[in-house]
């Protein structure tokens, strides 16, 4: 494979099972939503599990049922707040148990079970006994609310979308309300409506249903590409956008509003909410966190474990040299490349010096070990649930150090001196973002920009959290304060002849 020894020396990544699901959490927080505002503490992993854990429903006000995987299958779980334990309650090892929920005025759940046969059906478990049945044996049901007693609303898989059935389990009837639907059904408290996302031709968009009527009316477009929302017991509607959680009150708002920002670092990639029926605890999933998964990376590389380490990529996966020299793409190719590697290579080990966290975007400096020999690189990690690509940036001699025109840049940038800022940029300097977009061409650019920011901004300071110096390139993790706002970044400077001829910007 082309350029393999330096493909290696790239870092290491999430290893899952050897299933599809991306490595999941779900945690539970206390909630207090009073006068439009949310306070959230208190936040736990209640699932504690490698791999898939995801779809949290409250059985109680202090119960939880979600699903879990163990021993390659996927189980429903019972997570008991006040005594903070959990309790498998399925073991089906020719299947697996998804979106669990408690059957009204039984003591009994439901879920969706994914037999090894293919099918896939809404199933009845006992708790006191232990037995489960087939709720709706004609129907490939992909997610299900209870609507009462006797009514469910699901969505059927049918050929590569699902559509909104509404089944009727005393008279065995049903019909469909809507085709092609989103995953997130929910019952509208203090109503007789249900709500769930349509999937429109550019858009999707929260509705409502009345079983009874069949009536279906907007409530609001749901923003980006989540298919997540609660509801709260003063009818507002929750969702999600990464690490932020946002508002929406039918009868008072117009648009989405800011409600929470989660700060810790393993939240990442929010999903699946749920409230408590006494509405003091909001249960979701996070994504596994960005670090997690590029140190599970690199444990799995040193262990050669080469099925766990290959897991940990996207399926489309891009690894590429800093910034545009592509070395491969796609899981297949690069574990091809490592199986190889591994073959002619009997000792390797990769050891993390410092690791930057910003967003989605993991960089870490690694010393690489291949026998008696050392070498140093930087890898660049963006994750998404998998590593979906990876950057390296090799050691190069240089004649110069990079890091005293950076340096100087920095004094003058907190100086507020544009000129002599200016002074340690090249003529043709360019500025771009990490994703390739070229944001600002040459001095005379620069100087409009960062004059008029000077200018503007009495307070403006900048710290070095952690910087990286590697071959003709600086890497710093910045923290900037602003106008009484603080916030963190990351660039990269590219230093050529003592003047530096590129920043790229990661954030």
């Amino acid at each position: 494979m082309k350029q393999i020894y330096n493909l290696v020396f790239v870092g290491v990544f999430c290893c899952l099972t050897t299933f599809a699901q991306h490595g999941t959490e779900v945690y539970l927080a206390n909630l207090d939503l009073n006068n439009d505002s949310l306070k959230i503490n208190g936040v736990i992993n209640i699932s504690q599990n490698e791999g898939y854990d995801n779809q949290p429903s409250f059985f109680s006000d202090d119960k939880i049922l979600f699903a879990s995987t163990r021993n390659r299958q996927t189980d429903i779980t019972l997570y008991d707040i006040n005594d903070k334990t959990t309790t498998w309650l399925s073991n089906t090892p020719n299947g697996s148990e998804y979106s669990p929920l408690k059957i009204p005025g039984r003591d009994a759940i439901s879920s969706v079970r994914l037999d090894e046969d293919g099918l896939q059906r809404l199933y009845e478990y006992d708790l006191k006994t232990g037995d489960s049945k087939v709720l709706i044996p004609n129907l490939k049901v992909g997610y299900h609310v209870w609507y009462s007693n006797d009514i469910i609303v699901c969505t059927v898989l049918i050929e590569n979308r699902m559509d909104l059935v509404v089944y009727n389990l005393k008279e065995n009837t049903y019909y469909t309300a809507q085709k092609n639907v989103g995953r997130s059904l929910h019952k509208i408290l203090n109503s007789k409506l249900i709500s769930f996302i349509s999937k429109d031709i550019d858009k999707s968009i929260i509705k409502s249903l009345n079983p009874s009527t069949r009536e279906i009316n907007k409530i609001i477009t749901i923003l980006g590409e989540t298919e997540d929302v609660c509801w709260t017991a003063d009818g507002s509607l929750i969702t999600a956008n990464n690490s932020d959680l946002l508002t929406f009150k039918p009868s008072l708002d117009k648009e989405w509003n800011s409600l929470f920002k989660f700060q810790q670092t393993d939240i990442h990639g929010l999903s699946r909410l749920a409230i408590s029926p006494n509405g003091k605890f909001i249960s979701f999933v996070s994504k596994d966190a960005p670090h997690k998964i590029v140190q599970k990376q690199v444990e799995t590389f040193n262990a050669r474990d080469l099925e766990a380490f290959a897991n940990c990529y996207s399926e489309d996966v891009l690894v590429k040299n800093f910034s545009k020299d592509t070395i491969s793409v796609g899981r297949e190719q690069l574990k091809e490349g490592y199986e190889a590697f591994y073959k002619r290579t009997p000792a390797v080990e990769v050891k993390v010096s410092s690791r930057i966290i910003i967003g989605s975007a993991v960089i870490d400096q690694e010393f690489v070990s291949i026998g008696d020999k050392q070498k140093q690189q930087v890898a660049i990690y963006e994750v998404d649930g998998l590593i979906k690509s990876m950057t390296f940036i090799r050691d190069e001699k240089t004649t110069f150090d990079p890091e005293v025109i950076v340096q100087r840049q920095l004094e003058a940038y907190n100086n507020r001196d544009i000129e002599g800022f200016l002074a340690t940029y090249s003529k043709q300097t360019k500025i771009y973002s990490y994703s390739g977009t070229l944001q600002s061409d040459g001095l005379d650019a620069l100087r409009t920009g960062y004059t008029d920011f000077f200018n503007s901004a009495p307070d403006l300071h900048c710290e070095i959290i952690n910087r990286i110096v590697i071959g003709n390139k600086v890497i710093d993790e910045e923290s900037i304060t602003a106008n009484g706002k603080t916030f963190k970044g990351v660039a990269i400077y590219e230093v050529e002849n003592n003047e530096i001829v590129k920043v790229t910007f990661v954030n």
